[in-house]
């Protein structure tokens, strides 16, 4: 195994995986983002956000990216600098192999380096195992916070009434 920050031609893997938790999370027609988005996004002037892969070598002994951790900056008025880790995605067949646990090291010394006072991400109540393992890490879920969202039909309709 081999983790390594992602480039673009690693888009198309990064794109099937994401695809692949949209399932997982029971919202395939979710995702609406693009091959092109992700190189556009992630590899511009200003990249919006960064990705670590992690690849194996397969049985037809090429290189196969089977997991990302996909992160972005943020900045907390009470910390400061903070990485927001957007996903952390395994593909299913290589779930408990340790890989998980490598891609988010690999967050956490990433955060080190950049001298955050906070990494945070999200993680859907009913996903017991990964609740499990992010807790069994030390992190702290904070139950009392809701996630809150605007999409694109709330956006457009709430401007309207302005």
């Amino acid at each position: 195994m081999n983790i390594r920050k992602g480039n673009p031609e690693d888009m198309k893997s990064v794109l099937g995986l994401i695809q692949e938790l949209a399932i997982f999370e029971k919202e395939p027609e979710a995702v609406v983002i693009t091959e092109e988005d992700l190189i556009r996004d992630g590899f511009g002037e200003k990249p919006l956000f960064h990705v670590f892969v992690a690849e194996i070598e397969n049985d037809e002994k090429q290189k196969e990216i089977v997991g990302i951790a996909l992160y972005y900056y943020r900045y907390s008025t009470w910390k400061g600098k903070t990485i927001h880790l957007e996903d952390l995605i395994i593909k299913e067949k290589m779930r408990g192999t340790g890989l998980g646990s490598a891609l988010y090291a690999e967050i956490m010394k990433q955060g080190k380096r950049d001298n955050v006072r906070r990494v945070e991400w999200n993680v859907l109540d009913w996903n017991t195992p990964a609740v499990k393992f992010y807790e069994n890490s030390g992190a702290k879920i904070l139950e009392e916070w809701r996630v809150v969202q605007m999409d694109e039909n709330g956006i457009n309709s709430f401007l309207e009434k302005l």
